[in-house]
């Protein structure tokens, strides 16, 4: 059975390769893509978006949403993802432009009409999706989970608290975690165990399609930023966590607890704070992944990109 899915994305070296597995993998069925500000601002992600779409040969469609978070001050990413967000020339330039209806009346529209559930992949700031919510609640029960990439259970790292995503826009993100829609969610702590080693690139690149050099040449790009600033031995691929729980879920670890983020200013602003031993008496509300299988997520990863060009 396909599953459903909406993917809501600010591209991104990482969010490029996991819209390249997602397009692969006949298993899902992709409705369309969403794009919101965040590695870098609104006109470079729809752009991004469009390149790699254009790239794999797919029709998804292509809505554009929310250039800003609901309350907090714009964040950027690009001292990652280069000042484009994404600096690979092998995608070249988008042959089309994104469709005329916004990302937020899109998935308000699909959400209630189509005859399906539908799962949304959440690989940024949650604005969009809060958005909707809040537009349109009728969505809520046709929504069958959000699967995203945020938060951590440990610590940050674009503050000490604080992971990217959830920065972003923290009240957008508890809009969401306080919906009652199942979450699952791939933070720092899970997607942290997911490294591309120069072992695995060379892996990669060895399958000698376009779509491994190209991978190849992206992770190259990253991993000399978190080799640099985290002293790891490669880049880790957060975005991607998410398609591989959809395709193989048996790869992660995970355990049930209630989930906030915290929304007042101060050092821990953008945190989730995980009720771990239920000590608040909260219902638990997120699926968190605790550990991951780093060599079955890289098996996995290869095989969906030898499926392409």
């Amino acid at each position: 059975m396909q599953k459903s899915v909406i993917i809501d994305c600010d591209p991104g070296i990482d969010d490029a390769i996991s819209l390249a597995m997602a397009v692969a993998s006949p298993e899902l069925r992709i409705l369309g893509v969403t794009t919101t500000y965040g590695n870098v601002g609104i006109e470079h992600t729809t752009d991004n978006a469009l390149r790699v779409i254009d790239w794999l040969g797919s029709q998804v469609p292509v809505y554009e949403g929310a250039r800003r978070a609901l309350v907090a001050d714009r964040v950027n990413a690009a001292q990652y993802h280069g000042a484009t967000g994404l600096e690979s020339p092998a995608l070249g330039r988008p042959k089309r432009v994104a469709e005329t209806t916004g990302a937020i009346p899109f998935l308000i529209d699909a959400l209630l009409h189509l005859p399906q559930e539908v799962t949304l992949v959440a690989l940024g700031p949650l604005t969009n999706i809060a958005l909707a919510m809040r537009l349109e609640p009728r969505i809520l029960p046709r929504i069958a989970q959000i699967v995203l990439m945020g938060g951590s259970t440990d610590y940050g790292n674009d503050s000490p608290a604080a992971e990217f995503n959830m920065l972003s826009d923290p009240h957008a993100a508890q809009i969401v975690f306080s919906s009652e829609v199942p979450v699952v969610m791939f933070g720092l702590n899970v997607t942290h165990q997911i490294i591309a080693t120069p072992e695995e690139m060379a892996k990669i690149r060895a399958l000698g399609n376009e779509a491994a050099t190209v991978v190849g040449d992206m992770l190259a790009f990253f991993q000399a930023v978190y080799v640099e600033r985290y002293g790891f031995a490669g880049a880790a691929l957060h975005d991607p966590c998410t398609i591989a729980y959809l395709l193989q879920p048996d790869i992660f670890t995970l355990r049930t607890m209630h989930v906030d983020v915290e929304t007042n200013a101060g050092l821990s602003f953008g945190r989730t704070v995980h009720d771990i031993w239920g000590l608040t008496g909260k219902p638990k509300n997120t699926l968190v992944a605790t550990k991951a299988d780093a060599g079955r997520f890289f098996d996995l990863l290869r095989s969906c990109l030898a499926r392409l060009r």
